[in-house]
């Protein structure tokens, strides 16, 4: 069935690509000089980013970049996303699902690679040393992309002092606060630290040190994306309580909680 998009969802969309086409901007700008690619950079117009700017301009190098493309991409996203916040939730939900899927395939795909290294190693004495590392990158986006997914299910495991004991919107609340207060100042912290550690590691084109190795570089930014979309997902699950607190059904939540089996 084909749906008609309102303007809030479109605007979104446009907002999430501004902001895409502004880092991949900011990515090949950044490169040809000297701190140019910086973090800050992408957001900012002063202290090392105006030198970086003004060098360019001396250098004559084409199209240096402009940090109000990011700005204006997330203020257009943040326009969309507070007219109509159930489509926010409904695009970051439908995001990490698909995440999801892809983490559950990898699961399949590292066993099958871990297996069949194992027994071409002693089968016939062959190996590398990329068979064993595609093993650990794999298994870092299973653990950092699908950890947003899981929050999804609502399937992390939970330090239960209290929270059994409430009823459910006490329940709910509790969520609220610990994804505001704990959660999402966490993942914003950590992606804003893990971002200079890939950016050293892309710089230098790091490969692994292992001979026969992979490249380093791809799988350390999956720390920053993987925080990033955790915390999307943490603020997708604020709405949705927030939502039905205000008695409005919102068909996506999952807030029932088990203890694991012991």
């Amino acid at each position: 069935m084909h749906r008609n998009w309102d303007w809030p969802e479109w605007a979104m969309i446009g907002g999430c690509a501004l902001v895409a086409a502004a880092v991949v901007w900011w990515a090949i700008f950044g490169i040809t000089l000297p701190g140019g690619t910086e973090l800050l950079c992408l957001v900012s117009w002063t202290g090392k980013c105006a030198s970086a700017t003004a060098a360019a301009s001396v250098a004559g190098i084409w199209l240096p970049y402009e940090p109000l493309a990011f700005w204006l991409g997330v203020a257009v996203f943040l326009v969309g996303a507070i007219a109509r916040p159930l489509a926010f939730v409904a695009a970051v939900d439908t995001l990490n699902e698909k995440i999801g899927v892809v983490c559950n395939w990898l699961v399949l795909l590292a066993c099958i690679v871990s297996g069949g290294n194992a027994m071409i190693r002693y089968a016939y004495d062959q190996s590398s040393n990329a068979w064993l590392e595609v093993q650990w990158y794999m298994f870092a986006v299973i653990v950092m992309f699908g950890a947003a997914y899981t929050l999804k299910r609502n399937e992390h495991v939970r330090v239960d002092l209290l929270y059994m004991t409430l009823g459910r919107r006490g329940q709910l609340w509790i969520d609220i606060l610990g994804t505001l207060v704990f959660l999402l100042p966490t993942c914003i912290i950590l992606a804003w630290l893990s971002w200079p550690f890939f950016m050293q590691s892309f710089n230098v084109y790091e490969h692994s040190s292992n001979a026969g190795g992979l490249l380093r570089w791809p799988i350390k930014l999956v720390l920053p994306v993987g925080f990033l979309l955790v915390a999307l997902q943490g603020i997708s699950e604020i709405i949705k309580r927030v939502a039905f607190l205000n008695g409005v059904p919102v068909e996506s939540l999952e807030a029932h909680y088990e203890r694991p089996t012991q």
